[in-house]
């Protein structure tokens, strides 16, 4: 348990480096990174982010777009690894690569269910939110209604946590240490405001009958 700490707050530490040295490209990169390599997710980055705003090194709506286009693109990476098959390959290597098989299976089951909608509400939901796009990949949903569903669901979450970043300004050194309860703050508030269009979702769905279209290739 204390090594797994020690680690996550030496990648935290990177992080805030790699922001602090490189600016809005660093958010960008490291949030690429945190959705294809197993490094710290997006809540360190755009946290950290959030406190340069307050100190007025950068700007919320700059590390909000910056932040939005590394979700997206890292989203897009997953998606070309499941599209080419690629995910196989890697989990059997045991390279760094974030690869779950039953996360992608239970994404994969999502989709069944909702539809490519599912997409935009699963890049809200920490831990689970890198699997979905590897999965979209693999069932092959049109490339375009995937990156405008997981836009979607990037610029809330990236909004939320940049909104929390910069109210938590000065305290960063604190929340740093506690990231897990930011996890759940943020969560809480989006749950709220998703929740009810997703039941109209679901309630539209069935009300058109069985059946899920993911688009063409």
């Amino acid at each position: 348990m204390l090594t797994e700490a020690s680690v996550t707050a030496a990648l935290v530490t990177f992080a805030t480096h790699v922001v602090n040295d490189l600016g809005l490209i660093g958010v960008t990169l490291m949030i690429v990174m945190s959705q294809v390599v197993i490094v710290p997710g997006t809540e360190a980055t755009m946290l950290f982010a959030g406190f340069n705003v307050d100190q007025h090194h950068m700007t919320l709506l700059g590390i909000i777009i910056f932040g939005v286009a590394g979700d997206v693109i890292g989203a897009c990476v997953c998606y070309a690894i499941g599209y080419f098959g690629l995910h196989e390959a890697l989990s059997r290597r045991g390279s760094p690569v974030h690869i779950d098989q039953r996360r992608i299976d239970q994404a994969h089951r999502w989709f069944e269910r909702y539809g490519s909608p599912s997409v935009a509400v699963s890049r809200c939901i920490p831990v689970f939110r890198s699997a979905p796009p590897y999965a979209a990949g693999i069932v092959r949903m049109s490339f375009w209604r995937f990156v405008a569903m997981a836009t979607l669901g990037s610029a809330v979450w990236i909004t939320a946590l940049a909104l929390v970043g910069e109210a938590v300004g000065h305290q960063w050194t604190q929340w740093k240490n506690h990231l897990d309860y930011v996890d759940y703050a943020v969560v809480a508030l989006i749950v709220l405001a998703l929740a009810w269009w997703l039941l109209r979702v679901v309630r539209n769905r069935r009300q058109r009958g069985p059946g899920i279209y993911l688009g063409g290739r």
